[in-house]
């Protein structure tokens, strides 16, 4: 009986993929390629593993765990129609099998460690995994000897953060005054000496960095982030306490910056010239807000009707936030013709509807991703974008 369950999921899931290839955005570039995504397990890589998915890609995934219980990786199932591997990032022998025996075409690395709290407890293992992590990717893309696009994944955190109004540009001063950004602008630095002293030699490859940051949406249960912190003490019943109320984040649904990670590894395909560059996505412009108005914005969309009601202060922060952080997407426009696709409120609707749907309703968490990837792309079509087209 479980066979037959099997075959008929398979099919069911092949006839979805056809009909979508026609219609969706990148379906040319993407159906029937090979594409490894590394953190295929956590937040982002599920959600990017879903939607290549839906978009007719041969998937391979590499990750050493799944990070988060629950996830979406698992509630979703995402494991039946991907070849699922484990390894950490930092063995380079068990990499260098995996990407030697499945050829991709296309590599997305989004394996990292992305928690700021977690940083400053362990730091070196922050250091080693974003940093050697990332080098050991470059170190094993010297051997690639086919034709093959890769978009290394790395935060807006990575910039020196100087506080200032306007967005930082990709030209900007790297740096960090904490772990975890520093372990990011590193991991920039330790791709820039690997593409000029070798990838770049290499007339198969082609590769950039992207870079954004505070992404939210459905799906999310990491550590000391602000939507899954008040998605489980909501749930829960209890007051979720947060820390920096009046910081201010350029918040972005997951599939906003996911969109220019495809539209990046799409253009750098066919365009030599952006090899070895470095591209920021974010949110338009005004979308700002701080953690506070989030957490109103949100707790609403979960059915408080008194949101301040729903969340405590904590005076004591135990490590250093940045208090303004901002990206400048003028590159990703010249060069990709992308741009944010979501308004503040869309974002914050998206993302709270996932929890209520999947949390309070028990819906089918694959059905409602799936559906918020269509909803998305139609949003897209709707506003003439021109990489929805």
């Amino acid at each position: 009986m479980g066979s037959r369950r099997s075959t008929v999921e398979a099919l069911v899931m092949r006839q979805e993929r056809i009909t979508c290839e026609a219609a969706a955005p990148f379906a040319g570039v993407f159906a029937g390629k090979r594409v490894l995504v590394t953190g295929h397990t956590g937040f982002k890589g599920s959600w990017l593993t879903c939607w290549l998915q839906q978009l007719g890609a041969e998937l391979c995934g590499y990750s050493d765990r799944v990070p988060t219980q629950p996830s979406v990786f698992e509630a979703a199932r995402i494991a039946r129609f991907i070849r699922d591997e484990r390894g950490d990032v930092r063995d380079r022998a068990a990499l260098a099998k995996v990407v030697a025996e499945f050829r991709p075409d296309f590599v997305f690395h989004l394996a990292a460690q992305a928690i700021v709290s977690t940083s400053y407890a362990d730091p070196l293992a922050t250091f080693e995994t974003n940093v050697m992590g990332t080098a050991t990717v470059c170190d094993v893309l010297r051997e690639v000897e086919w034709p093959c696009t890769v978009v290394l994944i790395t935060s807006d955190k990575a910039y020196e953060n100087v506080e200032w109004e306007w967005g930082y540009r990709e030209t900007d001063r790297l740096g960090g005054k904490d772990i975890y950004s520093g372990s990011k602008g590193a991991a920039e630095l330790a791709f820039h000496a690997y593409h000029q002293s070798f990838l770049t030699k290499l007339p198969s490859l082609r590769i950039a960095t992207a870079r954004a940051g505070n992404v939210i949406g459905g799906g999310d249960w990491a550590a000391d982030r602000i939507v899954a912190d008040c998605i489980r003490a909501w749930r829960d019943g209890r007051t979720v306490q947060i820390r920096s109320p009046t910081a201010t984040r350029p918040w972005q649904h997951v599939l906003e910056p996911l969109s220019g990670y495809l539209a990046l590894a799409q253009a750098l395909a066919s365009d030599e010239a952006l090899n070895g560059e470095s591209f920021n996505f974010g949110p338009r412009g005004e979308q700002n807000a701080t953690v506070v108005e989030l957490l109103s914005d949100l707790a609403r969309v979960w059915g408080f009707d008194a949101p301040r009601e729903s969340y405590a202060v904590i005076d004591n922060v135990p490590f250093h936030e940045a208090g303004l952080l901002k990206l400048n997407v003028d590159k990703a426009l010249l060069c990709l013709r992308w741009r944010p696709n979501l308004t503040y409120d869309e974002c914050v609707d998206l993302t709270g509807s996932w929890y209520r749907r999947v949390v309070r309703l028990g819906e089918d968490p694959y059905a409602v991703t799936q559906g918020h990837i269509d909803r998305y792309l139609a949003l897209a079509r709707d506003r003439q974008l021109v990489w929805s087209g």
